[in-house]
């Protein structure tokens, strides 16, 4: 017999719809995910992710089957998960974009940096005594900006003179740490923008073109051909770009000295740390690189800023020179920053002039961006798609490059750590063939999702740190 609806389970149900109504879109949204019968599978899934901010959702199946007699050992598809679909890390750098993702991107890049400096992961401890520098070269200038003085002033002058434009090329005011002044131009008409752009367009060339001098300069101090050097010696470098406050790229780079056949082979005696930093500073100054002729432009004669830092390297913190721990610490922190975050330009590319006009950018930005977008419809210029890297104010390069044989890879540091994860049951990678099928489905979380997901995050964030307090408590302090 089927109970009748009384009025008062019908009362019971508009007052429940009526507080729902009263809700933001948000906690609806929770109340309807923790409803689901499927949603403990689901928040397993958001915890697989590390709480990311962006995942992308994937449907398909993986099978995997005994090479030799055609057995199936394993095999798994989404029929059965919550929306038939799985979800997996969007694994952005940018803090912004997703904090857990980024965190994990500065850890793999902790480990691949170090490791190419106290050896782990492939890399062989030798490495540690190498010859070994961690340096630093700016861009030029392209005209005088205001700049922060620890308390004098920015650029006194004693005569009051004014440039073309009719502005003054002196400053006397004193600029603190965070003045929004620090970086831009004394004067926009008299700075050189298509150079600084060009100059960013060119940034890679200008690397390759220091890294070649190296090789004959470190020739030159030692007495040898170019060619009987590389026989004996092999540069591994590892390098990162950083923007400075008037959003000029410097990079920062260690610089190693390996035998012919890279880690595993000892440099010569006849080369050590301050030979490897005396040519670095020759290497550097000679650089010139030409740009594209151009009748709206002509030509410009690129090179390396004449401020030039090369620091010697010691591991086991030895108080005379940088920390090894503390260069891979730095560099892993600075690849999770956007261009956004630098004030150096958007984390996405633009599509006209009016995207130039709104960005959320300072002035002396955004003239560098339109000035990217004015020469890139020059033919000469056609090469180097400087419309396309407008956002980035021209400049192309990723954020960390490395040599070859400096160290490990981003692809086996996750290799391995998804060698880790992996479940005991699962089949190993010997004899076994993988079929996999997977299609993109989507990406992103709903508004009560991202909220959980927040809060994931947070848990596991928390989690590390206490577990690193008490790691760092039972080893006396060092970890």
């Amino acid at each position: 017999m089927t109970a009748e609806i009384t009025s008062a389970d019908r009362r019971a149900v508009l007052d429940r719809a009526a507080r729902l109504r009263q809700l933001s879109e948000v906690d609806r949204d929770v109340i309807r995910l923790a409803q689901d019968p499927q949603f403990p599978r689901w928040l397993e899934q958001v915890t697989a992710t590390g709480g990311c901010a962006h995942p992308v959702h994937l449907s398909g199946s993986t099978s995997a089957y005994d090479a030799a007699t055609g057995e199936l050992l394993h095999h798994y598809d989404t029929s059965a998960e919550p929306g038939e679909r799985l979800s997996v890390r969007c694994r952005n750098r940018r803090a912004s974009v997703c904090a857990p993702c980024s965190r994990l991107h500065a850890g793999d890049t902790f480990h691949l940096v170090r490791a190419g400096l106290n050896g782990g992961k492939g890399v062989p401890d030798a490495v540690r005594e190498h010859p070994r520098l961690f340096i630093t070269l700016t861009a030029p200038s392209f005209g005088p900006v205001h700049r922060a003085t620890d308390g004098e002033r920015c650029r006194p002058r004693r005569t009051s003179h004014t440039c073309e434009h009719g502005r003054s090329k002196s400053c006397g005011a004193v600029h603190r740490s965070g003045d929004p002044l620090i970086g831009h131009p004394l004067c926009t008409g008299c700075y050189d923008y298509p150079a600084h752009v060009l100059w960013h367009a060119h940034a890679g060339r200008l690397w390759k073109a220091f890294t070649d001098n190296l090789y004959n300069h470190l020739a030159t101090r030692t007495g040898h051909t170019r060619a009987g050097l590389r026989r004996a010696v092999r540069v591994s470098y590892a390098k990162v770009a950083e923007y400075q406050q008037r959003a000029a790229v410097h990079v920062h780079a260690v610089v190693r000295l390996d035998g012919p056949d890279g880690p595993n082979t000892v440099p010569p005696l006849w080369l050590d740390a301050h030979t490897l930093a005396s040519a670095v500073h020759t290497a550097a100054s000679a650089v010139r690189l030409r740009t594209p002729y151009t009748p709206a432009l002509g030509e410009y004669n690129l090179r390396w800023g004449n401020q030039l830092d090369v620091r010697t390297l010691r591991a086991f913190n030895d108080p005379s020179a940088l920390s090894d721990n503390a260069v891979a610490a730095y560099v892993a922190k600075y690849v999770t920053k956007g261009a956004a975050e630098t004030s150096a330009g958007l984390d996405h590319r633009v599509n006209g002039t009016e995207e130039i006009t709104s960005a959320l950018v300072s002035r002396h930005v955004r003239l560098l961006m339109a000035t990217c977008w004015r020469l890139g419809v020059l033919p000469e210029l056609e090469p180097l798609r400087l419309r396309s890297w407008a956002h980035t104010i021209g400049y192309r390069g990723h954020i960390l490059t490395k040599s070859r044989s400096y160290s490990t890879t981003y692809a086996l540091l996750r290799e391995e750590r998804a060698q880790h994860e992996r479940e005991p049951d699962a089949p190993g990678d010997t004899d076994v063939i993988t079929e996999r099928h997977w299609r993109y489905v989507g990406s992103g979380h709903t508004p009560g999702a991202a909220l959980i997901a927040a809060g994931v995050a947070s848990d596991l964030a928390r989690n590390r740190e206490e577990a690193c307090e008490v790691s760092t408590s039972a080893g006396g302090g060092r970890r």
